[in-house]
């Protein structure tokens, strides 16, 4: 029977231990299991106990004695007989419900150690680490297409702000002979035709996927998984589905523009029309995968991974309460399913155990920023018309001179800045199609900002998006920024090379200027807020690497895309490797594989990656996390490309724009404004340290006239890219911005600022 989910929901793949004393029960359920000579502990299995949702969590008891009865209590109260054997030997497993909103306490008696756990409950609507509710929010039930054609909700919610609505379990099949799933007409009977199955574990099953679409911190939440209606029992965490082989993917979604303000009536889909990842979900649910995810994991709904990374957390455990803890969780995803993957597997770890991505980017504000860069040259060159051959303009960019005039890739970099750009219909110079303020239609266009219009309305980019991070300006109500060009030497290595004389490169930092708080070209070099860019690191907008994405398989494929044909840059690819090697001394837990367009493929990606993912968690040798999953690394796991679907060229990956490797020849990568100014490839300095001007440090000559005209353009100093940048932060694993008080960093309800 399909359960309405009311006050609940957390997760979180890693298991958390909490042992205490004290409390007692009255004796219940027995274990028949082999005795252990472990000592008797307690942990939630779904989620961190400081992290539970909707009013139940799953309990595992281990070290129990075979014959030991349970007793076992919470908040005074008996609930021995909600635990029953566990599947590992000396286990007990209990799915505790009727939790209270706030903390509560789990108890055993003496017989089991007088244990305690002390588990915080939040309601299912959240939150509980991404801070108050953004508001707007448009609920968007009534326009989630199901499977079968039927929408989630036949109505609009229009009086609940939680966007709440009656889970709905709807079932699928596989015909014989078919390729693609359809709807099953009534549960209680399959068609003749119905397609068998064997997962991974050898089960032989019906082809048929039971999909839960319900609401999850505001966002809706799906799940996929083989179940037979006609002959299995209603899943529990004590009966899981037969065909599942308990492994379970995060499916994520793609995109930015327009995430914010909205649930979103688009998941990635996660059962027909699938996320664009090639054939991801139906080839797994054939081998016994389950999926899962939620709107609100999607950028193109919500383009703020502080709360996507809460959403999947919520997301996950339901699911680990319905049907039982995985062997492994993994995520994937493509575009803007690249960083909803390893940007949550970084901030929360343990969260996913691997994770496999394609077209990569670094995060969405990192995609913003260099837009910045690339629009501020791009309005250089529109206005002050300097007359730089297109030659001259790449070697300033770091971009592709590609199309007629040498601008397609610049200028398509530039377009991203509109991510960032409250001000709805602007234009901006020497950027067609550069669009501003985007929203989803779904947001009335009278809740919108508008600069002369309404000024209180809702502002559609990725600060404002995650305000909680970034914080408020206490003059305006807009979140605060984080771009600075304050010391950045735009051209630097044009000029060192030779390709721009001394004049070219001071005209061009002389007029290059910045953006205001509302993205309005300014003559001033922007000034990034200390405060919002030391927390854009804590959190994990700014993604560093260091957290959870040092001790999982990280798997980066590309074949798509010269720097012709779009924003998705080979040098984002990079960069997300340099950022782990910077930040950990190495990426060892991190393989490329590039190829042209469908030359990437598929089932030799995923089985090199989940056998190194499988081998890596389920390592219980001595050694830490990283010497783990660098130890169970596969043969297979290396550098390389593929010039055809069956000739793989292992070779160390490199980013050029020459053909001075055999991959790079077939894959060439060019770079980025920043990078030119003498930046990392990481990109991850988001304001510089300044140093004294140096006249030894470049390699041309400047006249006395020209070295005293540099000195006025940058009086305070030039940047130091040799030294970490102006409020570069470690992050904060499972970081806070309330209500959860642990790793509390910021609670933008009681500061106006940093």
């Amino acid at each position: 029977m399909a359960k309405t989910i009311g006050t609940r929901r957390v997760r979180t793949s890693t298991l958390w231990l909490l042992t205490v004393l004290a409390a007692s029960a009255s004796p219940m359920a027995q274990v028949g299991q082999k005795a252990t000579e472990a000592k008797p502990a307690i942990r939630t299995v779904s989620t961190r106990p400081d992290r539970v949702s909707g009013g139940e969590v799953l309990v595992e008891l281990s070290g129990v004695q075979a014959g030991t009865a349970a007793a076992v209590s919470l908040n005074g109260q008996d609930i021995s007989a909600t635990f029953k054997p566990g599947s590992r030997p000396g286990t007990l497993l209990g799915l505790v419900s009727g939790l209270s909103i706030g903390k509560n306490t789990i108890a055993t008696g003496p017989r089991l150690g007088n244990l305690k756990l002390q588990v915080t409950n939040y309601p299912s609507s959240g939150p509980i680490t991404s801070g108050p509710h953004v508001k707007p929010f448009i609920c968007e039930t009534h326009k989630f297409k199901l499977d079968d054609g039927s929408t989630f909700t036949a109505e609009a919610i229009t009086n609940d702000p939680s966007c709440a609505a009656a889970t709905k379990m709807t079932y699928l099949y596989m015909p014989a002979g078919g390729k693609a799933l359809i709807p099953l007409v009534s549960p209680s009977s399959l068609p003749a035709d119905v397609a068998t199955t064997t997962s991974l574990t050898g089960a032989t099953v019906k082809f048929v996927v039971r999909v839960e679409t319900s609401v999850i911190n505001r966002g809706i939440y799906q799940s996929a998984i083989l179940h037979d209606p006609t002959t299995d029992p209603d899943p529990t965490p004590f009966t899981p589905p037969a065909g599942w082989n308990r492994r379970l993917i995060a499916v994520e979604g793609f995109g930015c523009t327009g995430g914010w303000y909205r649930q979103g009536d688009r998941i990635g889909n996660i059962t027909t029309d699938g996320m664009p990842f090639l054939l991801l979900q139906l080839a797994r649910l054939r081998e016994g995968y389950a999926l899962f995810s939620n709107t609100l994991q999607h950028p193109s709904n919500n383009c703020n991974a502080v709360l996507a990374g809460e959403t999947a957390m919520m997301s996950k455990e339901h699911f680990i309460e319905t049907y039982g803890e995985p062997r492994l969780t993994v995520s994937a995803g493509a575009s803007g399913g690249s960083y909803g993957s390893f940007q949550l597997a970084d901030a929360f770890p343990g969260l996913f155990d691997g994770v496999l991505i394609a077209r990569t980017f670094t995060d969405p504000m990192s995609v913003t920023l260099s837009g910045y860069d690339a629009r501020l040259l791009l309005h250089y060159l529109a206005t002050a018309n300097p007359g730089l051959t297109k030659e001259q303009i790449a070697e300033i960019s770091g971009y592709k001179p590609s199309g007629p005039d040498g601008l397609l890739a610049m200028v398509d970099a530039a377009r991203q800045s509109g991510r960032g750009d409250p001000v709805p219909g602007r234009t901006a110079p020497g950027i067609a199609k550069y669009a501003s303020a985007s929203f989803n239609q779904s947001v009335p266009a009278a809740l919108r900002y508008d600069p002369t219009t309404n000024l209180h309305g809702a502002r559609g980019n990725v600060y404002d998006a995650a305000k909680n991070i970034y914080g408020v300006d206490p003059r305006t109500g807009f979140a605060l920024r984080t771009f600075d060009n304050v010391g950045v030497q735009y051209g630097l290595a044009a000029l060192n090379a030779g390709a721009i004389t001394p004049q070219q490169f001071l005209d061009l930092n002389d007029v290059i200027g910045g953006l205001d708080q509302d993205a309005n070209h300014v003559p001033r070099r922007s000034v990034g807020d200390r405060g919002a860019i030391q927390r854009a690191y804590q959190s994990g907008l700014q993604f560093t690497g260091g957290g959870g994405l040092r001790t999982i398989p990280v798997v980066n494929v590309t074949g798509l895309y010269d720097e012709d044909k779009g924003y998705h840059y080979l040098w984002f690819h990079f960069a997300v490797r340099d950022r782990m090697q910077r930040t950990n001394g190495h990426a060892d837990n991190h393989v490329s594989w590039r190829g042209q367009t469908d030359m990437v493929p598929f089932d030799p990606t995923w089985q090199m990656f989940i056998d190194w993912v499988d081998a890596t968690k389920h390592d219980q040798t001595p050694g830490s996390a990283r010497e783990k999953v660098t130890r169970n690394k596969p043969k297979t796991a290396v550098d390389g490309c593929w010039k055809s679907p069956t000739e793989f060229l292992a070779e160390p990956a490199t980013l050029s724009r020459t053909p001075d490797t055999a991959c790079n020849a077939l894959v060439a990568g060019w770079t980025f404004p920043r990078y030119v100014a003498g930046g990392p490839l990481a990109a991850d300095i988001l304001k510089c340290e300044l140093r004294p001007l140096d006249r030894k440090a470049y390699k041309t000559s400047f006249t006395d006239d020209e070295y005293n005209r540099l000195r006025q353009l940058f009086p305070g100093g030039v940047c130091d890219w040799s030294k970490k940048g102006v409020g570069q932060a470690d992050l904060v694993p499972w970081a806070s911005f309330g209500p959860a008080p642990e790793n509390l960093v910021f609670d933008v309800s009681k500061a106006s600022t940093n």
